[in-house]
C-alpha cells in the first residue's frame, strides 16, 4: 500500500467523482482508476460503487476514510517538520548618494542568504532600515557607523585649477559651481565666504559628474561616490575637514524584529559585515 494511493483515495471519497479527484491532484483519470484497483485489490474489498453521477463510497471506503486521512496527514506533518523555514523579508532603504563598492560589500551577505528575501528601496520609503548619512538619521532611529569619507572637488577636464594638486574652498570663489540638491551636508557647508555662483543643480551623483564633465562647472562631493571612469578632475580640499559619516539606521522600537537582526548580523559578522574608513 502506497501513500499516492491513499491520498487519490482521500481525493475520491472528499469529492465523489473520479473526474473531480483527478482535477484536484492533478493527474489523469486513468491514473486514479488505476490507485484504487491496486488498493482494492490489495485490501480485498471495494471502495467504491460508480453511477452516472460518479462514485458512491461503501461501507468499507467509509472505515477506510478515518486512518487513511490521519495517516496522510501525519505524513504531511512530517515532511513539514523538516523543511525550510520561510525567508525572512528584509526591505532596505538606500539614500541616493553612496560608495557603490562599499555598499555592495555590505549587502552581498544578505542576497546571498537563502533565508532573507531582501528588497531594497529609497531612503525616504517605508524600509525595516537604511543606509544613511548620519545627519539623515531620525531622534527615533539608532544609527550603527559603517564607514566615513571626505569631501574632494570635481573639476572640469580642461580647467586651470586642475594643475593644483590641492585646492583651498578660497579657490572655488570664482569657479561655476554644479550644486548638489541631494548634499547630506548642506547646512555644514552653506558659510563658505563667498556667494557661490551655481551654474546648475543635480539631482543625483551621475548628474552632478556628468555636468562637470561637460564643463558647466565644478562641484564638491563625497570622495567614495566619484566614478572610476570620470574625465573630471578629482582634487582634495586641504581646508574643509568635513567628513560624511555613513552608517545603518533602524527605529529603536524595532531593535529585535526578525528583519533587523538579519540586517545587523549581516553588517556586523562574516568578514564581509561592518566597513569603516
Amino acid at each position: 500500500m502506497e501513500l499516492r494511493e491513499l491520498r487519490y483515495f482521500l481525493a475520491v471519497y472528499e469529492t465523489g467523482s473520479v473526474t473531480a479527484a483527478a482535477r484536484r491532484c492533478f493527474i489523469s483519470q486513468p491514473s486514479i482508476s488505476a490507485a484504487l484497483a491496486s488498493l482494492e485489490r490489495e485490501l480485498e474489498t471495494v471502495l467504491f460503487v460508480r453511477h452516472r453521477k460518479g462514485v458512491a463510497a461503501t461501507a468499507a471506503a467509509d472505515s477506510l476514510y478515518a486512518r487513511a486521512r490521519r495517516l496522510v496527514d501525519d505524513a504531511l506533518s512530517l515532511k513539514a517538520l523538516f523543511a525550510a523555514p520561510p525567508a525572512t523579508g528584509v526591505v532596505l532603504g538606500l539614500m541616493l548618494s553612496l560608495d557603490i563598492p562599499r555598499t555592495l560589500g555590505l549587502l552581498r551577505p544578505l542576497s546571498e542568504d537563502p533565508a532573507v528575501r531582501l528588497s531594497l528601496v529609497g531612503a525616504h520609503e517605508p524600509c525595516d532600515a537604511r543606509i544613511v548619512a548620519r545627519a539623515m538619521a531620525a531622534e527615533t532611529e539608532a544609527f550603527m557607523p559603517l564607514w566615513s569619507e571626505g569631501y574632494v572637488v570635481a573639476l572640469p577636464p580642461r580647467h586651470d585649477l586642475r594643475l593644483k594638486p590641492s585646492l583651498a574652498i578660497a579657490d572655488l570663489a570664482d569657479v561655476p559651481l554644479v550644486a548638489r540638491c541631494n548634499c547630506e551636508n548642506a547646512e555644514a557647508t552653506a558659510d563658505l565666504g563667498f556667494k557661490p555662483q551655481v551654474a546648475a543643480v543635480a539631482t543625483t551623483e551621475e548628474w552632478a559628474i556628468a555636468l562637470v564633465e561637460a564643463g558647466l562647472g565644478a562641484t564638491v562631493l563625497p570622495e567614495g561616490v566619484v566614478p572610476a571612469a570620470t574625465t573630471a578632475a578629482i582634487r582634495p580640499l586641504s581646508d574643509l575637514s568635513l567628513k560624511r559619516e555613513v552608517g545603518l539606521a533602524y527605529r529603536r522600537a524595532d531593535a529585535g524584529s526578525p528583519a533587523v537582526t538579519r540586517i545587523l548580523e549581516a553588517f556586523t559578522g562574516g568578514g564581509q559585515g561592518r566597513l569603516a574608513a
